[in-house]
C-alpha cells in the first residue's frame, strides 16, 4: 500500500514537472551567416570525433544508442539558404548545407547543448547564404549606402564602367540577405505552430539569443578593403558590424538581444600558422580582430560577446592532409620523372601513400575530413565544438542579461 502511493506521488511529481516545463515560454535562438554557418561538415566525419577520447562525449550527445544522428526531443529548426527551399523539423543532422549532403552546421550541437541547459522548448531559426558578404549583401540600413573607395572608383575609371549604372547594381545587392533574414525570422514567428505543432501561444515565447558566424567573402575582398594589409584596414567591417547589432535588435524589437559574434578562426590561431599560411598571418589576425571590435564597446557591455573559433580547428587534420599532400607530390614527380602511365602512376602513389602514412593518419584522412580549409575542413569534430561553445557562452550571455 506504501509503496503504491509512493508510486503515485513520485508519478503526479514528473507529471507536474511536465507541465510546469511545457508551459515555460519557447526559447527562440537566430543563427545567421554564410556558408560555415550552413555547414558543410558531412555525416560520414561523425566517426573521426570518436576516434579523440577528449571530444567522444560529443558524439555520444550527438547519436542515440544505435550510433545514428540524434533527434532532438525538445528542440525544433526552421532553415532557409540551405536548401533551394525551406527545411523545419525537429532538430537532427541534415540540417547543413544540402548539396552532397547530409551535413551539419554549428546548429545541430548547438541545439544539443541548450536543450541541456533549459527544460523549456527550443526552436532555432537559421539563415545563411553561401558566399555573402557584410560589406553589401547582409549590409544592415544603419550603415547607409555602401560607398565605393577610391580605389574602386579608379578601378572603374580604369576599365571605363558606366558609374552610375554600377552604382545602381549595388544599390540593388545592398542589405538584400540582411532583408530576407529579418522577413524569415517574423515569419516563422507569426505562425510558429507551422514550425513547432506542439506550440501554444499561451506560453508565448521569447528571442533568446542571435549568433552571427560569417566572414570569409569579407576577409578576402581587396576591393572593399584595400588597406587590408594595414593596420585599420578592415575597421569598416567593424563599424557595418556594430550596426548589425543595433539594426536587427531594432527590427525585432528585442532592445538587449544578447548577441554572439563567432570570429572565424579557419587555419587556426595565426601565431601557429606554417610556412605556408605565414604572409597570411597579418591580414587574417587583423580581420578577426576587426570582427572581435564591436564586443568592446561600451554599448554592448555583457550583451554581446565573441568566440574564437580558432580554439577548436583540429592541427592535427592540417598535419596529415599537408602530408598527404607532399607524399602526392612525390609521387606525381617520380611518374613523371619514369614516364608512367596512368595505371602505373596510380599505384606508384598508392603504394607512397601506404608506406608514409601510419593507419591511423589514412583513417584521418578519410573520415575527418570532407571539405576545403574555408569551410573547416568539413570536418563535424571542428563545426560541432563551435557549435557548443555558441551554445555555452551564449547561455552565459542569457543568463547575465
Amino acid at each position: 500500500m506504501k509503496l503504491s502511493i509512493y508510486c503515485s506521488m513520485l508519478a503526479a511529481l514528473v507529471v507536474g514537472h511536465l507541465a510546469e516545463a511545457s508551459s515555460k515560454p519557447l526559447q527562440v535562438y537566430i543563427l545567421a551567416g554564410q556558408s560555415n554557418m550552413q555547414g558543410h561538415a558531412k555525416v560520414s566525419t561523425f566517426e573521426h570525433i570518436g576516434m579523440d577520447v577528449n571530444s567522444k562525449p560529443m558524439l555520444d550527445d550527438m547519436q542515440n544508442s544505435k550510433g545514428d544522428p540524434k533527434v532532438c526531443d525538445r528542440v525544433w529548426i526552421s532553415t532557409i539558404g540551405c536548401a533551394d527551399t525551406e527545411q523545419v523539423g525537429k532538430l537532427t543532422a541534415g540540417f547543413g548545407a544540402a548539396k552532397r549532403g547530409p551535413k551539419i552546421g554549428p546548429e545541430f550541437t548547438f541545439g544539443i547543448t541548450m536543450e541541456k541547459q533549459t527544460d523549456a522548448p527550443i526552436l532555432i531559426i537559421k539563415t545563411a547564404w553561401g558566399g555573402k558578404s557584410l560589406h553589401t549583401d547582409f549590409r544592415p540600413p544603419s550603415a547607409g549606402p555602401y560607398e565605393f573607395n577610391e580605389a574602386e572608383l579608379a578601378k572603374l575609371r580604369a576599365q571605363s564602367k558606366d558609374f552610375d549604372a554600377e552604382k545602381l547594381e549595388k544599390e540593388k545587392a545592398t542589405g538584400v540577405y540582411y532583408r530576407q533574414m529579418i522577413a524569415h525570422v517574423n515569419a516563422v514567428l507569426a505562425d510558429i505552430k507551422r514550425v513547432v505543432p506542439e506550440y501554444d501561444s499561451k506560453q508565448g515565447y521569447e528571442l533568446s539569443g542571435f549568433v552571427w558566424f560569417q566572414g570569409w567573402n569579407d576577409l578576402v575582398d581587396g576591393n572593399a578593403y584595400p588597406r587590408r594589409g594595414k593596420a585599420g584596414g578592415y575597421s569598416a567591417y567593424s563599424d557595418a558590424m556594430a550596426h548589425l547589432i543595433r539594426d536587427v535588435r531594432k527590427d525585432l524589437k528585442t532592445p538587449k538581444l544578447p548577441f554572439v559574434i563567432g570570429v572565424m578562426g579557419v587555419g587556426g590561431p595565426t601565431q601557429e600558422y606554417g610556412p605556408d599560411q605565414k604572409r597570411y598571418r597579418f591580414s587574417h589576425q587583423s580581420f578577426r580582430d576587426a570582427m572581435a571590435a564591436p564586443a568592446k564597446l561600451p554599448e554592448f557591455k555583457d550583451n554581446v560577446t565573441v568566440v574564437l573559433t580558432e580554439k577548436f580547428w583540429d592541427p592535427e587534420l592540417t598535419a596529415t592532409k599537408a602530408k598527404a599532400n607532399a607524399l602526392r607530390k612525390e609521387a606525381k614527380q617520380i611518374a613523371e620523372k619514369k614516364k608512367l602511365n596512368a595505371t602505373e602512376s596510380k599505384a606508384l602513389y598508392e603504394k607512397i601513400n601506404n608506406q608514409g602514412l601510419s593507419a591511423r593518419e589514412q583513417k584521418i584522412l578519410e573520415k575527418g575530413i570532407s571539405n576545403a580549409e574555408y569551410h573547416y575542413l568539413g570536418s563535424a569534430k571542428i563545426l560541432g565544438a563551435i557549435g557548443q561553445e555558441f551554445a555555452r557562452v551564449l547561455s552565459g550571455v542569457s543568463n547575465n542579461h
